[in-house]
């Protein structure tokens, strides 16, 4: 049975999956949603012995049913192979209580990877599948990690460019220099005064302006997204929770049936609402424990219905989580209000136009499924130090985020579930950080002396994509005002 997506803001508008990788944003800025959530339909005992690409064909074929076997499978072997540094391509490790989801394997060492080493590919297929005319230009704004994913998964792709706006001052040293190197003729990367609610905010801008679309079309060019608004985004990163579960069925971990709390740390809300997703097709997930840093938007959400972004915006040590519009949290607020269209765009107005807006007591008691909770920095860069020295474990800021607020979950609720957090980042992407929690001492090296002593105390090898930046050249430059992402853009694609 064939499964159409319709935008959050107008379910009257119907198209297929591929259609919607390829708009990417819905023409009046709703997210595009499927009409339901299928069922997996596949025993865990056939599940657990599957590889991870056996596991991305069987739940996405479930949600891209207007693309062949042939054409999701040849997708699904480009995207999974040797750019990951681990044949399971998304490992657990158990450290401590909890088994870490590693999600940092591929080349850009991010979670970003394992949905932005596929879109690409999903792209370029729905494009011929539906004969779209032009060059298609990849729009993206990132909190640091998804502008290298999507540069590095769409360089050189044929028919694409792609321009990755970023806040200038808002991401580690790492996450820009990463950036700032990428080649490819067909990448452009470009530093916005401004933090990255700006810069998204911006690129929403973009994708609305009916005039500037018009333009384009004339001069051969269509917008998308790489951005986890893009449907192609999310239903890869549904994968890894139905394949953490397998595993540990398979391992003797859970019992057949058995609930498994997930942990995520939060910004966008994509990749929790990912595990949602999973949830819903029949994964025995219990808790989806939603992990917040000190921009606690999410946190106060959760705890009292209200989604207000009127508040200082803080630069903390994890900045793919330093947001306060968490984009994808519309497609719940679309399903909680029952398919509402009329009320979801409401909401959204609300938003746009006063900064906050309240849910109904009834939509709140569907939130049942979620906890919030946030990590202050100090208790940050404590969890850091603490895994460490406990488990000999070395993690990440965001995966610090998540494991901080695991504890006080557990503390609160007493719940001791088989619980996975979603490691989302390699600490090598933030060694100052990760080196200042283990021991101020290493503050005293530079950048690459810290990822060096990193290496040392965690017994891991520097990841390619690290050790590259070494030597790498500065490629792109460019740093606009914030209200100038609209003339950069025709500049970059010479339209007067």
């Amino acid at each position: 049975m064939e499964l159409f997506y319709s935008s959050t803001r107008d379910k009257a508008e119907k198209v297929t999956a591929s259609q919607a990788i390829l708009q990417g944003l819905a023409q009046d800025g709703g997210l595009y949603v499927p009409s339901y959530i299928p069922a997996l339909s596949v025993d865990m005992d056939v599940l657990k012995d599957m590889s991870y690409q056996e596991t991305a064909y069987e739940v996405m074929s479930r949600f891209l049913t207007d693309f062949s076997e042939k054409e999701l499978k040849d997708c699904i072997a480009a995207a999974y192979d040797e750019k990951f540094d681990t044949k399971a391509i998304a490992p657990l490790k158990k450290a401590g209580e909890a088994y870490y989801l590693e999600l940092f394997h591929g080349a850009t060492i991010a979670f970003k990877d394992m949905a932005l080493s596929i879109l690409p590919h999903l792209m370029t297929t729905a494009a011929k599948k539906n004969q779209a005319k032009g060059e298609i230009v990849i729009l993206t704004a990132t909190s640091g990690d998804t502008g290298k994913a999507a540069l590095a998964g769409f360089a050189d792709v044929p028919g694409t460019r792609i321009i990755v706006f970023y806040p200038k001052n808002g991401v580690s040293p790492v996450q820009e220099k990463q950036m700032v190197t990428q080649k490819g003729a067909n990448t452009y990367v470009v530093g916005i005064h401004g933090n990255f609610d700006d810069a998204q905010t911006g690129v929403k801008k973009l994708f609305g302006d009916k005039a500037l679309n018009e333009e384009l079309k004339e001069a051969g060019f269509r917008f998308s997204s790489a951005n986890s608004i893009n449907i192609g985004r999310l239903v890869p990163q549904i994968v890894y929770y139905v394949y953490a579960y397998a595993k540990l069925y398979g391992a003797g971990t859970l019992k057949k049936g058995e609930a498994m709390n997930v942990v995520v740390p939060t910004g966008n809300f994509g990749n929790i609402l990912a595990a949602y997703y999973a949830k819903e097709m029949g994964v025995p997930i219990g808790k989806l424990i939603c992990a917040s840093n000190e921009n606690k938007v999410l946190y106060d959400f959760f705890r009292t219905g209200s989604y207000d972004r009127n508040r200082e915006f803080v630069l903390t040590t994890s900045p793919s989580m330093d947001i306060l519009i968490s984009s994808n949290l519309e497609r719940l607020i679309y399903k909680i209000a029952g398919a509402d269209d009329a009320k979801d765009a409401a909401f959204m107005k609300e938003l746009s136009e006063k900064g906050v807006y309240t849910i109904s007591p009834e939509m709140k008691e569907k939130l049942t499924d979620f906890y919030g909770n946030y990590a202050s920095e100090e208790e940050t860069a404590a969890e850091i130090a603490r895994l460490y020295k406990e488990a000999d474990y070395v993690i990440d800021t965001h995966t610090a985020v998540a494991s901080a607020v695991y504890r006080k979950y557990r503390q609160e609720t007493g719940d001791e579930a088989v619980t996975v957090i979603a490691s989302t980042a390699s600490p090598y992407k933030f060694a100052r950080s990760v080196m200042d929690a283990i021991d101020k001492k290493y503050d005293v090296l530079d950048d690459f002396g810290l990822v060096d002593e990193l290496s040392r105390i965690s017994g891991t090898a520097v990841p390619k994509a690290v050790e590259e930046l070494r030597t790498a050249p500065v490629l792109h430059d460019t740093v606009v005002e914030k209200d100038e992402m609209k003339s950069i853009v025709k500049k970059i694609l010479n339209v007067k």
